[in-house]
């Protein structure tokens, strides 16, 4: 079964629905959200995942706790929440933090032409659960180490996790 996303304009207003693979091949603007999963230790540390190799881009990469693209008609937010249980198996209140726009071309012809949704949530002690078809790894990081690590990296992070990772700081 096809998956489906939704091409919005400049301003994030639904335009159609495209296939999420064709959507990535023509390179269409499309709506999408970015999950961050926080807690202290005491200062605040980012709950981060490796994509896992198969994934259509990006395979092996670190990146935020989540992303995901809502379905047509779903509210972004109850897609955010959807995602990191299914990506992660967590279950907690989201608020979001900002949002903008990207557009990143990969070596395989798929370009991310993006209209991302930043969102964040906190855990205590709740008990973590990736899905080993999605993530291969995860970690907590601070977040000036991890900022450090993507000047020192970017090759091992996610195209846009570093402009998401901004709409973070400032909220915490």
């Amino acid at each position: 079964m096809s998956e489906y996303v939704i091409l919005v304009d400049d301003n994030d207003q639904a335009i159609g629905r495209q296939e999420k693979l064709k959507a990535h091949e023509r390179a269409q603007r499309h709506r999408a959200f970015s999950v961050f999963i926080y807690r202290f230790n005491p200062q605040p540390e980012i709950l981060l995942q490796q994509r896992h190799p198969d994934k259509y881009h990006c395979g092996g990469l670190w990146t935020n706790t989540c992303c995901g693209h809502p379905r047509p008609s779903e509210d972004i937010q109850r897609a955010a929440s959807r995602r990191l249980f299914e990506e992660m198996g967590i279950s907690t209140e989201l608020k979001k933090v900002g949002t903008f726009t990207y557009i990143a071309h990969f070596e395989n012809g798929l370009t991310e032409n993006e209209i991302d949704h930043v969102f964040i949530g906190n855990i205590r002690n709740s008990p973590l659960s990736p899905n080993p078809e999605e993530v291969i790894d995860h970690a907590w990081i601070s977040i000036q180490h991890l900022v450090e690590c993507i000047d020192k990296n970017p090759e091992k992070f996610t195209p846009w996790l570093k402009s998401a990772l901004e709409f973070v700081s400032r909220a915490l």
